[in-house]
């Protein structure tokens, strides 16, 4: 799919990973809708790049089919979804004091999966409404999983198990979308240098980047845009999610 003149909307699009996707697709032509709690920063990243935006809360279903629908109005309806929006609590499964961290992973999973489930699903709708282009295809769905999903650290149970649910339902959903024409791909990111790695110590951000292999870094926020634009680009891409790790592998902590 060719980016320019498309509608996309980009969900956690007022910081790092989406802030850097919603930026690149604008460029590229693209009109984009922004989707984010934070609605502030959401306006403002929105009115760099000529897109609109709307405060969402990605959990709640109403919330999400209200979002779409403005972005709808304003610009059209969506052949591109990209989800970033997430958030990454961290708690033992039972803590030195004997807490539980049941509410944390029960915030974690609305946010981060059934978040993430309510924009693809109502996204998806829009898209199989529209007539398909040259060689059928008539929307794409980025997800955002993490490589925690395979390589969960100490404290990342509820993470994990969020980003785990993104990447399993990445087939099911292709499979279910693919006689409609929409592709669902799924971009699990490594260590990326988003405003939750900057606020980290000097000396902790060193430790984290001594484990990546090549490039010996963290990632740039604008390299996950690059694989964005390549899956939108790319019909062949479909029911699969790809690890953009620099070669990492997590240690247990």
């Amino acid at each position: 799919m060719q980016i320019e003149g498309q509608v996309a909307i980009v969900t956690g699009g007022a910081s790092g990973l989406g802030a850097a996707t919603a930026r690149l697709l604008a460029a590229h032509g693209a009109k984009v809708g922004i989707l984010d709690f934070d609605e502030a920063r959401a306006q403002a990243v929105a009115g760099e790049i000529g897109g609109v935006s709307a405060k969402t809360d990605v959990g709640d279903l109403a919330s999400v089919e209200a979002a779409v629908a403005m972005v709808k109005d304003r610009l059209g309806a969506p052949r591109v979804a990209v989800n970033c929006a997430g958030i990454g609590l961290a708690a033992r499964l039972v803590g030195r004091d004997g807490s539980l961290g049941t509410d944390l992973f029960e915030k974690t999973i609305r946010v981060n999966l059934i978040g993430t489930y309510n924009v693809m699903s109502v996204a998806a709708r829009e898209m199989a409404a529209q007539d398909p282009l040259d060689g059928g295809e008539r929307g794409v769905v980025v997800n955002t999983a993490s490589i925690a999903w395979q390589d969960g650290q100490i404290g990342q149970s509820a993470y994990s198990a969020s980003k785990g649910g993104i990447a399993a339902m990445t087939l099911p959903a292709a499979r279910d979308m693919a006689k409609l024409g929409v592709r669902i791909m799924a971009i699990a990111p490594g260590l990326f240098n988003t405003p939750m790695m900057e606020g980290l110590p000097e000396e902790t951000t060193a430790g984290i980047v001594a484990n990546i292999p090549f490039p010996h870094r963290l990632g740039d926020p604008a390299e996950y845009a690059l694989m964005v634009s390549q899956i939108i680009a790319n019909p062949y891409l479909n029911g699969t999610t790809i690890r953009l790790d620099a070669a990492v592998r997590l240690p247990q902590r």
